[in-house]
């Protein structure tokens, strides 16, 4: 497990060295390739999670969404939104699990 962090986070730090010396453009641009960044580490992390416990292995496409999806849910255990917000995120956050589980293990079960 420790192995893994530290080749995640040696994976992150050139891209976060190119973002410090401007070479990704604006400021806009950054933000969203740290946010790309931080959401495939997540996404690594959780599928490298899902390898342990199912047969198989997670299929590469899916690193990505499962980040973006772990971040929201990170980020909707961090922030107290409004409890209207709370509650369509929550859908859109609970869908979004019950698909990404499904799909894996239609994957890892059926070939």
């Amino acid at each position: 497990m420790r192995r893994f962090w530290i080749v995640a986070m040696l994976g992150m730090f050139p891209r976060l060295a190119l973002a410090a010396e401007g070479e990704g453009g604006d400021l806009g641009s950054q933000l969203l390739s740290f946010i790309d960044s931080a959401a495939y580490l997540i996404g690594s992390a959780l599928a490298w999670l899902i390898g342990l416990v199912l047969p198989g292995s997670v299929n590469p496409s899916l690193v990505k969404p499962l980040g973006y999806l772990g971040l929201i849910t990170l980020l909707l255990l961090l922030f107290n939104l409004l409890e209207a917000a709370r509650k369509l995120i929550w859908l859109v956050v609970v869908v979004g699990w019950v698909l990404m589980v499904a799909r894996i293990l239609l994957e890892a079960f059926h070939g």
